[in-house]
């Protein structure tokens, strides 16, 4: 298996024929996807999602791919390709759109509604091409072919790209589920007459890699949705991803069935739902779906409520009925089914929600203890069918942290694939398909860019530093009035402490490491503001560690007595 080099150099101009793929994002972590393939002068991108930040970037939004490696190209892009309309595929494409924003692109009809309502938040109007399964069209020297694939949000598309430097089949994120509530499986009799012709290169999603087996299908999930609905007492609220059609579509029935109504809550969900019922997705019994205001009308025993909220974001509706802050009261007897999964790394915050709820007296049904679940994308045991099925020449494992792209390239070699052309690849790290055989030759740049209220990139690792800083240990700002002549201090200096813990007596032991810090600079000659307030910062920073093992952030401020 080849493994990306940290010494990795800026990659060589591609070898003519030849096709590169760079995924700006996806690879090694759960989100913003984004892969460019390069042949023939021209680009192609499949994705362009957002990451959801964690909590060692305070304040940020979401983290979009980086775009510096295509900034200077973007007339060479002819198409963005979208596999399917979940955020951390489609989040980021208003953000390129805003660099050119008539780049085509290209989905399912479900994929493009949902982004054209994003896009209209934004302010833009795209330029779209809307595709199905079977279809094919070339972009530029690229030719597409769409084929269906089944994934927990519908119409979801794998897509096969020719060029003449061979043919690229990437899966978008996917699982075989036999039994879909659509109907529409993954067509693995595409996938098999792709494998006829000669797969060059297979991007395959990583996500259930390291989980033995096949995933369950969306179908067993109805007896607990449907015990829920029949046994709770009083009302029901569900929480579910607010693209998730396939679930709420079942717990629409299953209420239905058991004679409740139902309200959407939060903006995102009534939002999706009615894109998703407007164009035959989401199959809503007649008079079933109700405004909050007429369910407050009725009897507990008689409703359900469908909301966000199922990661434990801090602003999504679940965690603020937790915390007593929504119009939503949760009360004794409510059941709360949370219908999704846990994303790696927000365990606490979901666990704290799920305490929360229990303490108002609600009956909380989750993951953890009922079949309420199931993952939207593909076990081994799938992953493992598709390469014996489609017998790539190369592989890329794709969508997954470390050890998902791992897993996933070990189950390649375990069907047969030369060890030596499984790619695993990192942000940034520029694959070459040369005369049919795939190898890491560079990479590009590809760290995160913040997107922080307003400003995309305003926020940096160094300023999500400085909060942390500010989260764990305080910030101490010092006002020192100096006499211009002679360097000294004209009084005592003024300390203004947040978060770092002190009484009145705390700064006085390093009024005269300040001193002395000021009488040094004045024998060498230091006069210039700026770097006073750095020796200045420097000296109180280290008093600060030494004394009292804390590292506040320390803003100085020198005034001209």
């Amino acid at each position: 298996m080849s493994h990306p080099h940290p010494e990795l150099k800026a990659a060589p101009p591609l070898p003519e024929g030849g096709l590169r793929v760079v995924a700006l994002g996806g690879l090694g972590e759960i989100g913003r996807n984004m892969t460019v393939f390069e042949h023939a002068g021209k680009l192609l991108i499949v994705d362009c999602g957002v990451l959801f930040p964690e909590e060692t970037q305070p304040g940020v939004d979401v983290i979009l791919p980086d775009f510096t490696s295509i900034r200077d190209r973007l007339d060479d892009i002819v198409a963005v390709v979208l596999t399917h309309g979940h955020e951390d595929h489609i989040g980021g494409v208003p953000y390129l759109l805003r660099e050119r924003s008539d780049i085509p692109v290209v989905g399912s009809k479900l994929t493009l509604a949902f982004l054209e309502a994003k896009l209209k938040e934004h302010g833009i109007r795209p330029r779209t091409v809307r595709v199905r399964e079977g279809d094919r069209r070339g972009f530029g020297p690229f030719d597409c072919e769409f084929v269906a694939v089944n994934h927990s949000i519908p119409d979801s598309l794998a897509v096969a790209i020719r060029t003449r430097a061979g043919m690229v089949l990437h899966t978008g994120d996917f699982k075989m589920d036999q039994f879909p509530l659509d109907d529409r499986i993954t067509d693995l009799r595409a996938f098999a007459r792709l494998g006829e012709e000669g797969v060059d290169l297979f991007l395959t999603d990583s996500t259930n890699a390291e989980v033995p087996g096949f995933t369950t299908s969306e179908r067993e999930l109805n007896p607990a949705i449907e015990q829920v609905m029949r046994t709770a007492p009083r009302r029901v609220i569900v929480s579910s991803f607010a693209s998730h059609v396939h679930r709420i579509q079942q717990v629409l029935d299953a209420a239905h069935q058991h004679g409740r109504k139902v309200a959407f809550v939060g903006r995102s969900m009534v939002r999706n739902m009615g894109i998703a019922r407007d164009l035959g997705y989401l199959k809503v019994p007649s008079g079933l779906v109700v405004s909050t205001k007429e369910l407050e009308k009725l009897p507990d025993h008689k409703v359900t409520l469908v909301c966000t909220g199922s990661q434990g974001e801090p602003m999504a509706a679940l965690s603020r009925m937790a915390n007593r802050d929504h119009m939503i009261r949760i009360g004794k007897g409510d059941t709360v089914l949370l219908a999704s999964s846990l994303i790696p790394g927000n365990e606490n915050a979901i666990y704290r929600v799920i305490n929360g709820l229990t303490r108002w007296g609600a009956h909380v049904v989750h993951k953890g203890n009922a079949k309420v679940h199931v993952s939207g994308h593909a076990s081994a045991g799938e992953l493992v069918y598709c390469y014996n099925i489609v017998k790539p020449r190369n592989v890329m494992p794709v969508h997954g942290e470390w050890r998902h792209l791992r897993a996933n390239g070990d189950l390649a070699i375990r069907t047969g694939v030369d060890p030596e052309r499984v790619v695993i690849a990192e942000d940034g790290v520029v694959v070459d398909l040369v005369d049919g055989r795939a190898s890491i030759t560079g990479k590009v740049p590809a760290g995160n860019v913040y997107v922080d209220g307003m400003e995309v990139g305003g926020a940096t690792e160094a300023s999500l530093k400085d909060r942390l800083t500010l989260a764990a240990e305080g910030v101490v700002t010092v006002v020192a009035i100096v006499d211009a002549d002679t360097g000294a201090l004209a009084e005592a200096p003024d300390f203004l402490a947040r978060g770092f813990v002190h009484d009145d007596t705390t700064f006085e032991p390093v009024i005269p490491v300040i001193e002395k810090t000021l009488a040094t600079a004045a024998e060498e000659g230091v006069g210039d503001a700026r770097q006073l307030e750095q020796l200045l910062a420097r000296a109180v920073a280290n008093w600060a560690f030494r004394t009292h093992r804390r590292r506040p952030l320390i803003i100085p401020v020198i005034i001209d007595a």
